[in-house]
Parts: C-alpha cells; structure tokens; sequence
C-alpha cells in the first residue's frame, strides 16, 4: 500500500519535472534563434565552423544524444519496440546533414512538448501500477527520424503510398468473394487521388477454378425411366432425343436503367464482359440442341454472341422489339440436328390499337428434325418452336391476353398440317406471369373466362385489391379488325378463303341449254328468221329444272363467343412449380429479393388426371416425350448465393433445360 502510494507520488513529479527541464532547453533555444534573423541561423548551420553559438548548439545536441540513449536502453529492457541502430542511423545522418538540423529540432521540441501535454491531462486518470496491471513501454524517441525502406526485388518499381492512399485505393479483389454481401458505397476518387506508377499494372481478378454449377447444384432430373412406374408406355420404337434450352439472359441496357434493382451485386459481376463470359460457360457446357434467348441486346448480339454461337455449331434468328428498344428474342439452333422449314417473327404491336400499342415481339420457328442415316428410311414430324417475352406491367393483364392470343394465332398458322392437326409445338420464354394465374391456366388449360376480371389479376404478379379503381377486362377483349378470332386463329384459318370467279364444270354448264327459262322467248326480242324464230326443243329425258351448285359461305369453324377465349393446342408445362423435397416453390427469377416463377416451357402433350396436381409432367402417348429436366432452385438457396445475378449466374433469371423425345415412324 505504501509503495502504491509513493508511486502515485513520485510519478507525477517525476514527470513534471521533465517537462520543467524541456521548458528550460526550449527557452535556452529561442534566445539562441532571437540573436539572428532566420537567413542568418541558417547560413550559421551550414558554414560557420567554430563559435559560441556552435559551442551552445553541440551541448544541446550532446545532451539530447544522452537522453536518447537512456530511453532506448530502457524500451530495449522492456521490449523491442525501438531498435537502437535506428537512433543511431538516424543521429549519423542529423550529423551528416548539418542543414537540416534546425527543422529536425524544431519538429523534435515540438513533438516533445505535445506528448508532454497529452501525459499532463492524463495525470487524473487511474494508473495501470495501481490497478496492478503491467505498464505499456512508452517511445520518446524521435518521431522526425526517417526509417529506411527494406526494398526487395519485386518492389523495386513501387513506391510508398500514404495511408490515406491506402485507405481510399479500390482493391482489385475476386468478384466471387466480394459479391457474397452487400456491396459497399464507392469512394468517391476526388477525396482521395490514386497515383498511378510506371511497371505497377492493375490486378486482374484471378480466374474462377470453380464452375457455377458445382455451387450452385442444380439435379438433372430423368423421367425416361419412370414411364413403365407411372403406367406410361415409352415406346419400343426409336426416338429423336433432344434438348432445349430458354434463358432470360438480362439486357444490359436493361439493367442500367434499373439499377436499383441491382444494389447487392459487385458492379464487377455486373460488368458485361464478366457476363458474357459466364453466359457462353452456361451454354457449352449444358450444351442444348435448341436455345431461346430473352433480353437480347441488339449491338451485344451481333458482335459477341452471335459470332460466338456460330462457332459452337448453331444457327441463329433475331428479332429486336419493335420502337426504340434496343433488345429482342433469339432462337438457335443446331443445323446438324434440325433443318429449318419456316421462320416466323411476330410483333404485337398494332398501330391505333390501345391494346396493342406496347413493341414486345416473337418467334416462332417450324425445324424438321434430321433423322441419323442408320436408322433407315424413317420420318419425324415436323417441330414447332415458339418463343416470346410478355409485357411486363402487372397492371396491364388484358394487353398480355391480347400478345399471348397473337402467339397462339401464329403458332396455330405455323403448326397445322394439311389433315387439320398440330405437329408437335414448344412454346417457351418469359410470360411475366406466375404459376397457377388465369393466364397461365389459360395456356395450360385451353379456356379461360375473362369478362369482369381485374386487370392485375391476370398475371398474378402482384395484388392491387386495395385500390378503389380497378381496369376490369370487357367482352370482346380485342376488336374484330385484330383478324383473330376468340380462338385464337386467324380469320382466314376459320374461313376457307374463295375466289370471287366461280369455276364451272363443261357439263354443268350444258344443263342450262334447254333449261325452261332458256326456252322462254324474251320480252322485247328482235324477230329474226332462222335466228330468233325458233323455238329450242328439249330432248326427251331432259329435266326442266337444273340443280344448281351450293353456293353459300361455309360457317366459320370458332364464332365469336360472349367473354371466354379459347385455343386447341393442348399445351403442358415442364415444371411443376414445386419441390417436394424441400417443401417450398421452384424460382426462376428474383426481383427486389422475392422469388418467383415467369419462365415456363410449354409443350404440346396433354396432362393425366390422376388428382395430383404435383405430377403435371405425366403426359398421354403422343408424338412428344418429356425425358428429362433440370431442377430449379428455392428462393432459400438463392439467397444464401447473394441472390440473382451472382458471381455465378450471370443473369437476374435461371435457365430452364428440358430434354424431349420425338416417335421416329416409318414413312
């Protein structure tokens, strides 16, 4: 207790006694500065060699010497924390470079005098030897002096930056990493400049070893075994197997125009390059025999992807949204498994129609499957392959019922063979619209009433239940000048078209000679002999009356019908929307954090009715086979990826790949 006591004595006089004695030198040293102007305690540094003023300039170096020495032999006892060389080092280049010595000693006294008075308030405050604690060794050493730089060989074109520098300079680290959490706010560069060195290049992120598909797992799911356990004949015959691909592959335009959507993302993932490259990894290695793209840039796809495509064997169609947007719908395909018969582009906009006045587009291509030579004389039927990206606005539910009734009309153009039927047809792309939704019941379903129904509820996207003015659909939708019937056909489709000259037969028209109206004399006819004098007479056994042809309009196939819009093409989807071993909703997309599904393949196969509604992919025989699927994910294991786009996946939505299967017959 005693020795406590002395401590917290003596020590503050100890101190205070050293700052008197640093009080004493400093005043010692400006009356040294007052006896000359600044120019000539200048030139007294550099060229006087001997005189009093030296003589009081060496003693207070020598006593600063000594002082030093013993407060580095102390800290050496404690710790390491000061080399003693260093003070040496630094001493040797004070006398070395005698010029410098008065701003040396100015900067040394002032730093002395400012700790001094850091250590002065904190005179109040408990100290660690009373609390029992060990002391911190404390550095009076000289903070002016220099410290040499330890420069090896792959530093030798580097220089030393500032803290601050430091502190400001934006880290080129691998986006992989940085893009697992929120992206921090960027620095502005003006409050800090960043210097720029000769043989000091940029880093470059380092490449990615592992692929996307490894982290972010997605199961191929195959059906071809599962047919014989569902009931399901697979056929014995041969199949034509192939794989389609439609990926909503996010514009970039797009993308910087709504960049708020795109917050949680590293801006370097959301570099194009970086995309585009990880996009062409998807594509080899999924490798699909038919790919529908979404979103397509206009510039990006004739200058990267098409070019890029081309090499890996595909064959491409573009068509950019009409106006002045700058993306469109792609579909490829690989010439040495299909030929192209026809191609298809489709705008839904219509000029003057209040329906019809936004510039979304399709395509829709007829591809003959090309059968392998071994198999022999064998034929395929024909493959109808539909893709389209529908209005967005979850508001505008009616303009969407009006773009998917244009698509169907042309599909059915497109697809219908000369019995009547359908060839085998995939509808495929981004519906803006969510499982279970009146128009994606109307697609799965081939009906839907629409008259009185709100407008937003027709996607389902979003619920404006609360607003007190609802746009409700009104019968008919779209106005009959469209030219498509409530069927989704085209008018010319339901109403075989004639020809305004009617053809007539040889003998048909040798009925009308002694026909009873041909063997009336007209009233008024000039009397003529041996021309008009004469009276036809009719042949034994010749009718009277002659049996003229049908001639009236044939009834349309699909009238026109009060609310309720129709199609006849029998359409499934590939997914289910659900995952049963996670108990939760397949997601394709995540806007604003929340997953959901808008992209859908659809393909021509009706669905059993066993009452599960899980098992949708279940399908009849038909000339289209569902083999195989790639598994979707869970809003869950998106997030845990830092959502979408990630460093993996490129794009705000996932791709969907299916795998089918076509009955190969004999001719």
């Amino acid at each position: 207790m005693i020795a406590s006591c002395l401590c917290y004595l003596l020590l503050p006089a100890a101190r205070l006694l050293r700052a008197l004695s640093d009080a004493f030198f400093t005043c010692r040293k400006s009356a040294l500065l007052a006896k000359s102007s600044y120019p000539q305690v200048e030139s007294d540094f550099a060229m006087s060699p001997r005189g009093p003023d030296q003589e009081e300039r060496e003693g207070l170096l020598q006593q600063w010497q000594e002082e030093t020495s013993s407060q580095v032999l102390s800290t050496v006892s404690e710790g390491p924390l000061v080399d003693k060389g260093l003070a040496q080092s630094s001493l040797a280049l004070l006398m070395d470079n005698p010029r410098e010595q008065d701003t040396a000693s100015e900067d040394k006294w002032s730093i002395r005098q400012l700790s001094d008075l850091r250590a002065a308030e904190t005179l109040d405050e408990p100290f660690n030897e009373v609390l029992g604690e060990e002391p911190l060794p404390e550095v009076e050493g000289p903070m002016w002096a220099a410290l040499p730089m330890q420069t090896g060989l792959q530093y030798a074109n580097c220089a030393v930056l500032s803290m601050g520098a430091l502190a400001a300079e934006p880290w080129e680290e691998d986006p992989a990493v940085v893009a697992w959490s929120i992206a921090p706010e960027p620095v502005p560069q003006e409050e800090a400049p960043i210097w720029s060195f000769e043989g000091l290049e940029q880093l470059q992120p380092p490449p990615m070893e592992i692929p996307y598909h490894e982290i972010l797992w997605r199961e191929w799911e195959d059906f071809s075994t599962q047919l014989h356990a569902q009931g399901l004949e697979a056929g014995d015959g041969p199949q034509f197997q192939f794989t389609l691909m439609s990926y909503n592959i996010l514009a970039q335009d797009l993308m910087q125009q709504s960049s708020e959507l795109y917050v949680h993302c590293h801006p370097d993932i959301l570099n194009w390059n970086y995309r585009f490259a990880n996009l062409m990894q998807e594509f080899q290695h999924w490798d699909p025999d038919i790919l529908c793209l979404q979103e397509v840039q206009e510039d990006h796809y004739w200058e990267q992807l098409e070019p890029s495509l081309r090499m890996m064997g595909f064959t491409c169609f573009y068509k950019r949204r009409t106006g002045c947007k700058t993306d469109g719908c792609a579909v490829c395909y690989k010439p040495t498994r299909f030929h192209l018969l026809c191609a298809s582009p489709v705008e839904y906009f219509r000029p003057g129609l209040e329906l019809l006045n936004r510039d979304n587009v399709a395509l829709v291509l007829l591809l003959q499957p090309l059968v392998p030579e071994g198999l022999g004389q064998v034929a395929v039927a024909p493959l109808c392959v539909a893709n389209t990206h529908v209005l967005y606005n979850p508001r505008r539910g009616d303009v969407k019922l009006a773009q998917m009734a244009i698509l169907l009309a042309e599909v059915d153009k497109v697809a219908r063979l000369s019995d009547g039927s359908h060839c085998p047809i995939i509808l495929c792309g981004d519906l803006n619209s969510v499982p279970d939704s009146p128009l994606y019941n109307f697609i799965r379903d081939g009906e839907l009433q629409y008259h009185g129904m709100p407008a937003w509820k027709v996607s389902g996207q979003e619920d404006f239940s609360h607003q007190l003015y609802q746009r409700k659909l009104q019968a008919p939708l779209w106005p009959s000048s469209l030219g498509i019937t409530d069927c989704c056909q085209y008018v010319t489709s339901c109403h075989p078209k004639t020809s305004e000259r009617h053809e007539y037969s040889r003998d048909f028209l040798l009925r009308f000679r002694f026909c009873h109206i041909a063997c009336q004399r007209p009233v008024g006819l000039v009397l003529m002999e041996g021309v008009t004098d004469i009276k036809p007479e009719r042949p034994a056994g010749w009718a009277e009356s002659v049996l003229e042809e049908d001639t009236s309009e044939p009834q349309p196939v699909c009238s026109r019908t009060t609310g309720t819009i129709r199609h006849c093409l029998h359409l499934t989807s590939v997914y289910t929307h659900f995952l049963p071993q996670l108990g939760r909703p397949e997601v394709t997309t995540m806007p604003l954090g929340l997953g959901t599904t808008v992209d859908y393949i659809f393909f021509s196969a009706e669905s059993c009715e066993n009452g599960n509604r899980t098992d949708r992919r279940l399908y009849q025989d038909g000339t289209l086979k569902l083999l195989g699927r790639l598994s979707l994910l869970s809003e869950e294991i998106l997030w845990a990826a830092n959502g979408l786009p990630n460093p993996f996946c490129s794009s705000d939505h996932l791709c969907l790949l299916a795998s089918f299967g076509m009955e190969v017959t004999a001719p």
